[in-house]
């Protein structure tokens, strides 16, 4: 199993974490049919009112999709099959409220969950960027997730920076990405605590505020979203092209960069 979910029945707060640490949490197509099924099981368990998610290890929250996963395609040059479009809460019908705790590097794929997230707590030491750019692929789903979450400038600077900058916890508290940042290791352990907090009021009026602030801005996204696909199929380098790139950088690291 590569997530382990723990639930405290007396607070009704569950503790869900990617646990992949050699991976740096990253995502193959078992753990996202996990991270699916766990959402689905929420929604019917009244004994969790409130969820945080976190990453195992302190290296990484989750570094998205695993390099290692083969995803088979369709013959179709205008549809992508992406396998972590159902990682997410609300993508699987969840509307019981998360808080996503980041302690070390959040990118990429990452940016699905954060972007489907009621909101989000980082350790000082975290940093976020999207590497997509670097390798020849279009970003597209994270980069109109965090559209929905900071201003136009920073989305842009980061998207198309790729590996060359990484936003820190500072920064991403100053842009609106994150709510609270804590010192180092004490991200989960503040997410646990205003879970807690949220779990505690009555579950009608949470899930329903929940629904509300979600319909302020679910119809540009859902707009922006179904382009998606055609961007990905038209920009995309290859993927044997995608791995030569990632393999050029530094033996397949994250390559020189800056932070700010």
């Amino acid at each position: 199993m590569a997530l382990r979910a723990e639930t405290d029945h007396g607070t009704g707060v569950a503790l869900v974490t990617l646990d992949r640490p050699e991976k740096l949490n990253a995502i193959d197509l078992a753990t996202a049919a996990e991270l699916g099924a766990c959402w689905r099981a929420f929604r019917y368990d009244e004994g969790v009112r409130a969820v945080v998610l976190t990453g195992a290890g302190g290296r990484a929250f989750c570094t998205g999709i695993d390099r290692g996963v083969e995803v088979a395609q369709p013959p179709s040059p205008y549809a992508v099959d992406d396998p972590l479009i159902a990682i997410g809460p609300k993508a699987n019908d969840l509307w019981k409220p998360v808080i996503v705790a980041v302690e070390g590097m959040a990118c990429g794929g990452a940016f699905y969950l954060l972007g489907e997230a009621e909101f989000v707590i980082a350790s000082e030491e975290a940093t976020f960027f999207d590497p997509h750019t670097t390798y020849g692929m279009v970003s597209a789903y994270e980069a109109i997730s965090m559209a929905q979450r900071m201003p136009f400038g920073e989305v842009a600077r980061m998207s198309l920076m790729g590996t060359a900058e990484r936003v820190t916890a500072r920064r991403a508290y100053e842009t609106g990405l994150v709510s609270e940042v804590t010192p180092a290791g004490g991200a989960v352990e503040a997410a646990l605590r205003a879970a807690a907090v949220i779990a505690s009021y009555p579950t009608a009026a949470v899930q329903g505020t929940v629904r509300a602030v979600w319909s302020a801005k679910e119809a540009a996204r859902t707009q922006a979203l179904a382009h998606a696909p055609q961007l990905i199929a038209l920009g995309n380098l290859a993927p044997e092209r995608q791995t030569e790139l990632f393999e050029k950088r530094d033996g397949g690291g994250r390559g020189a960069y800056r932070s700010r």
